[in-house]
């Protein structure tokens, strides 16, 4: 019951014919990545690089590149894991149908990792300047391993129970790295390792880390899964895998999976921090080179015919989006187990996933009175702004479920229907000068920046307009108005030449012509200013990715008729938010044309990649 190693995975995909080998000689720099991302958007096959130019491992590429695979990876246990979430939620289903959830039994006992003395991980010794090279994008700052499965115990209470495994990126060689004695660690805040490293300094104690890459698919999914205080990773995986996760346990070493493909292992170093980056992120821009923690490497060991995994990120959707599709499927329906009174959450990938979250809520306080309005939703957002990696997020717009509002995943009609509804003299709710996502370059500082909470009750306040009025007159150097969405208007802005954390007049001086000429109608609520409004109302996926990328809510956001009444700002005409690219934001990702020039000759008639995308 499910795959033990990733050599099983690779076997059967090949066999039922959703993986193909490609046995041309491709560079991992940029050409692999490049290949990769075609065949995702294509819905394509996993695929196995078995010649990469320069290395001695096949290399393995969109192996989650459609949520159908993946489902498929995991069939064996899905059916159980469904059963296990719903005793969480309703644990007296098991008393009215015992028969039904019998075999959850024997999947719990899966969560149990069971310690051996050997395992195939430990069959051959390497060192880090032999692994895979794999450089995503033309600024990256090395080759970094994009998979990775970073493992850390809590130095006062050691062991699997206390263990945590996150997908935090890892960077093999470049800047000042010394090569094959160091790598780099980047994590970003609110994440589990953050809370292992700061006890071992606060200890004095050595801060032992492994990292893992390959093994059992499950693994892989573990690492990224937003599981709750107290279960551990690797306890999932088991779960998740379908049999206990056997975990080499050797004194001196940190406990590693024995069917993993590669791990390094290797203690942070207590006294020094290198730069890490650039890197082309999931945001779709770089994130750049900044101070990150360093592993001194003591050991690379990999396995016979070992097999290493890769991703390449970018300008979403990319293969994560299928990660967190499926964790979605997994998870969402205990989030009102965790935010008591939320329905679902929908962090939207089209954005970035943390800057833009849609939630359900609950308006419950005040069941009597005349008019709805948003009390508990308050409550609700604050919940969800303090909970684990939603608290990364940017923008929040949480709507109550008595108003029965449109599922959140369709989210232009959810948009639309919190403009029917908005009130911004009442319905902003800013958090200033916090964090926000470590990859995230439009607040004031790494990892600072502020958030939004728009909380929407009630009934219909307008009609939105989908066409432009003929009287509309923008102030000079603002052109082309385009209607994005109902009740959403673009325009093309002047470049933008402000700092951070402060008011651009010329964005003041915008809002204050447009309140005195009277020219936009109420039925366009929100204006966005943007450098190439063309663009940015072309698609759903290229409004949400320029708006909410690139402002910050404390900084960028403006108003028509905008006031300040204790403390509370709003505004009584429409909502203005400068979405143009700022001095200070991170260059966006762009191929480089040389490659795609050779991958596009690969993938002519004739070419090993035809048809393949």
């Amino acid at each position: 019951m499910g795959y033990r190693n990733l050599q099983e995975c690779v076997a059967d995909l090949e066999q039922r014919g959703m993986l193909v080998r490609i046995e041309t000689e491709i560079d991992p720099d940029q050409e692999m990545g490049c290949i990769q991302r075609r065949v995702y958007e294509a819905g394509g096959p996993a695929l196995l690089f078995t010649n990469p130019k320069g290395g001695s491992f096949p290399m393995l590429g969109n192996l989650f590149g459609t949520l159908e695979r993946t489902r498929f990876l995991f069939r064996d246990t899905l059916g159980r894991i469904e059963k296990l979430v719903s005793l969480k939620i309703n644990p007296a289903a098991a008393l009215k149908n015992p028969l039904v959830y019998a075999g959850t039994l024997p999947a719990a006992m899966s969560l149990l990792p069971r310690c051996v003395a050997n395992g195939p991980i430990l069959g051959n010794r390497t060192t880090i300047d032999r692994l895979p090279q794999l450089k995503s994008w033309p600024m990256d700052g090395g080759p970094f391993i994009t998979l990775p499965q970073v493992y850390s115990e809590s130095v006062s209470r050691p062991g699997l129970r206390h263990s945590n495994l996150g997908m935090y990126r890892v960077q093999l060689s470049g800047n000042r790295y010394e090569t094959n004695r160091e790598v780099g660690i980047h994590y970003q805040i609110h994440r589990g390792i953050g809370v292992h490293h700061s006890e071992a300094i606060e200890k004095g104690l050595p801060f032992r880390v492994s990292i893992f890459v390959g093994g059992p698919p499950s693994l892989t999914v573990a690492a990224v899964m937003p599981l709750p205080e107290g279960l551990p990773e690797l306890s999932f995986a088991g779960l998740l895998g379908g049999h206990r996760l056997p975990m080499v346990c050797r004194p001196g070493l940190l406990p590693m999976p024995a069917e993993a493909d590669f791990c390094i292992t290797g203690i942070i170093d207590p006294d020094k921090t290198l730069p890490e980056g650039p890197f082309g992120d999931h945001l779709g821009y770089y994130s750049l080179a900044h101070d990150f923690p360093v592993l001194r490497v003591e050991e690379v060991f990999h396995r016979h015919g070992a097999i290493w995994p890769f991703t390449t990120v970018g300008r979403p959707p990319q293969e994560d989006t299928s990660f967190g599709a499926f964790i979605h499927e997994l998870t969402g329906e205990l989030i009102p187990t965790v935010l008591p009174g939320i329905r679902g959450v929908h962090a939207v990938d089209a954005a970035g996933v943390h800057p833009l979250l849609l939630a359900i809520g609950s308006e419950r306080y005040v069941p009597y009175a005349e008019r709805r309005e948003p009390l508990e939703l308050l409550t609700q957002a604050s919940a969800i702004f303090g909970q684990g990696q939603l608290s990364l997020a940017k923008y929040l717009f949480i709507v109550p479920h008595e108003d029965n509002p449109p599922d959140i995943h369709h989210v232009d009609e959810f948009l639309r229907f919190v403009l029917e509804r908005a009130d911004w003299r009442t319905d902003l709710h800013f958090h200033t000068a916090t964090t926000i996502d470590t990859l995230d370059y439009s607040g004031s500082a790494l990892n600072r920046g502020s958030k939004l909470a728009v909380a929407v009750a009630g009934q219909v306040r307008r009609a939105l307009s989908t066409e432009l009025p003929p009287g509309l007159r923008l102030p000079e150097g603002f052109l082309n108005p385009r209607i994005c969405l109902p009740g959403v208007v673009a325009v093309s802005g002047p470049s933008c030449t402000s700092g951070r954390n402060s008011a651009d007049p010329v964005m003041e001086s915008f809002c204050l012509e447009l309140e005195e000429s009277g020219s936009l109608p109420d039925g366009l609520p929100l204006v966005v200013v943007v450098d190439d409004s063309d663009f940015t109302s072309r698609t759903l996926n290229n409004f949400l990715w320029s708006v909410f990328t690139r402002s910050n809510p404390a900084s960028d956001i403006y108003g028509i008729g905008s006031f300040t009444h204790c403390k509370h700002w709003g505004c009584r005409g429409g909502l203005v938010i400068d979405a143009r690219v700022k001095p200070y934001h991170a260059p966006p990702l762009v191929e480089d044309p040389a490659v795609v020039s050779r991958v596009e000759a690969l993938a002519a008639p004739g070419g090993p990649l035809h048809g393949l995308y």
